[in-house]
């Protein structure tokens, strides 16, 4: 019997809310948990314009049991969106993200086993490979690639072996082993293992989607802690030069949040992804400057980013995702391109006021040591 009623924890969210308008179009009945965390929806949050009319919302916290009890009541499948997302964040608000993120996915997972819910999805993150895949200059993997705090320090950004040969960064696939280089990154980890390992103990089919720098419509312009691509957005739009940290060639995979939806829709529908892990990006790689400047074109400003020099604790150098197995397993397609997808963020930013916080973060940041 088809899937017919999905729960989306954290369905509030960014991803959470594309990925219901995408299941409601497919013919699923969506309920939505979510807390409307400040950060995220502002100081009076009430329940956003931008998620669909025909979802079924319900404000309550994961943490909360009898709430949970409530929610999984008649539903079939869960899709597990609950985080606290900011890297940095997470190394000063550690006992906030242990208990979001850690106790959250316990407590979600504990009523969950004693509900009727058939088929279990989690939110992972690229954050937990760390550095990406290496390989030698003869071509070999060379998975455990780091950089010393000296090398930060004398501004010596790229990888090397110990002996000083130069490392190529390559597409990295879920078998890398993980690199949790942040409170954060652990937690998604812990997150995504929690939701395995329960599934397998208890007969309860289980996908893990490790996403890579989604961005679209909906992502929160205020929220300093957020993708990179709504940081930049928020200070073009504020007239500001966007801030990079290092030197801007860090590159990355942006992948449209139309195509993450897609993936998470997947995922529920391929019963072959049963007890697996896929990377969800659009497969092209990119710069983090020449992407800052790619945005400032197609908001129509010449504003050239600042590339600050200065690094932060847990910051990776170059991680971009090897798709192949969501390509094989799941049928997943990536349909937008990274210009398509720009100006249609551009064409909601024209609608939006954002609010520039990003000084406060990196001032954050620094009085802890956590910027150098």
């Amino acid at each position: 019997m088809k899937t017919r009623t999905v729960l989306i924890t954290g369905g509030a969210g960014f991803i959470g809310s594309h990925v219901a308008t995408e299941l409601l179009k497919a013919g699923y009945h969506v309920r939505v948990l979510d807390n409307l965390v400040t950060q995220v929806h502002g100081d009076n949050p009430d329940r956003p314009d931008y998620l669909n009319k025909n979802v079924e919302f319900i404000l309550g916290d994961v943490r909360n049991p009898e709430i949970v009890d409530e929610v999984l009541k008649g539903v079939d499948a869960v899709y597990h969106f609950v985080a606290l997302v900011g890297v940095g964040q997470s190394m000063y608000q550690i006992a906030e993200y242990t208990s979001v993120n850690n106790l959250g996915t316990a407590v979600l997972l504990e009523r969950l086993v004693k509900s009727s819910v058939r088929k279990l999805i989690v939110a992972s993150s690229m954050s937990i490979y760390g550095e990406g895949l290496y390989v030698t200059p003869e071509g070999d993997p060379y998975p455990f690639a780091s950089r010393t705090a000296a090398q930060l320090k004398a501004h010596e950004w790229e990888m090397a072996t110990p002996d000083g040969r130069p490392l190529r960064p390559v597409a990295t696939p879920e078998t890398k082993q993980p690199s949790l280089a942040s409170i954060y990154a652990l937690s998604k980890y812990d997150q995504e293992q929690m939701c395995l390992v329960v599934g397998r103990a208890y007969g309860i089919p289980t996908v893990a989607l490790r996403f890579f720098n989604a961005y679209g419509p909906f992502q929160s312009l205020s929220n300093p802690y957020t993708g990179v691509l709504a940081i930049f957005a928020s200070r073009l739009l504020n007239r500001k030069r966007p801030m990079i940290f290092e030197d801007g060639e860090q590159l990355r995979d942006f992948v449209s949040v139309y195509d993450v939806a897609q993936a998470c829709r997947l995922a529920l529908e391929v019963d072959a992804a049963h007890d697996m892990v896929f990377n969800v990006g659009s497969g092209q790689t990119i710069s983090v400057s020449n992407v800052a400047r790619k945005l400032a074109r197609v908001l129509g400003t010449n504003i050239e980013p600042e590339i600050t020099g200065k690094y932060r604790v847990g910051d990776i150098r170059h991680c971009f995702p090897d798709i192949s197995r969501a390509r094989e397993v799941l049928g997943f397609r990536p349909k937008i391109s990274l210009e398509q997808g720009i100006r249609d963020l551009a064409g909601w930013l024209e609608q939006q006021t954002a609010h520039d916080r990003f000084n406060e973060m990196r001032e954050e940041l620094t009085s802890r040591g956590l910027v150098v």
